[in-house]
């Protein structure tokens, strides 16, 4: 599985207090701010970077987010992410290995269903231990998105 690391994904209360501590504090580039809304998920997120290393702010509003920021409090880092160069690849061999691939709401996906909201092709692994979560990112879009999130 060729697989590299990406970023991780933190829970605040409110995205502009956290985006602004970490730039003030940490001289971090933050990005555009964005919305994820898809059945009962909605949240609001920005990209942390510092250097070549990121991580991404997730402010929940509804839906498992919310609940998971609910019950373990701001600061939860509930998911490490991956990008890969083929994502119909990985999701074949997760299928072959027994594992069937998500959406973020827990729900199996079709590879025809691969797209997100943010329009990067995506998958997430079931939920083994807890409430920790793997992402898996198709590398170009991922990159693109990045890029994007920057530009002014």
């Amino acid at each position: 599985m060729q697989l590299k690391f990406s970023h991780i994904d933190i829970l605040v209360k409110d995205l502009e207090t956290a985006c602004s501590y970490y730039s003030k504090i940490l001289g971090a580039e933050i990005s555009k701010k964005f919305t994820w809304e898809r059945d009962d998920l909605h949240v609001i997120y920005a990209v942390v970077k510092i250097g070549k290393e990121r991580f991404m702010l997730v402010q929940p509003f509804s839906g498992n987010l919310k609940n998971l920021l609910d019950s373990k409090g701001e600061g939860t880092i509930y998911r490490h992410c991956y990008s890969t160069p083929d994502i119909e690849a990985i999701f074949d061999e997760l299928l072959a290995s027994g594992v069937q691939p998500e959406d973020e709401n827990g729900n199996a996906l079709s590879k025809e269903k691969l797209n997100s909201p943010s329009g990067i092709r995506i998958i997430w692994l079931p939920k083994r231990f807890g409430e920790f979560s793997i992402e898996i990112l198709e590398e170009a879009g991922l990159q693109e998105f990045i890029d994007d999130a920057f530009q002014s």
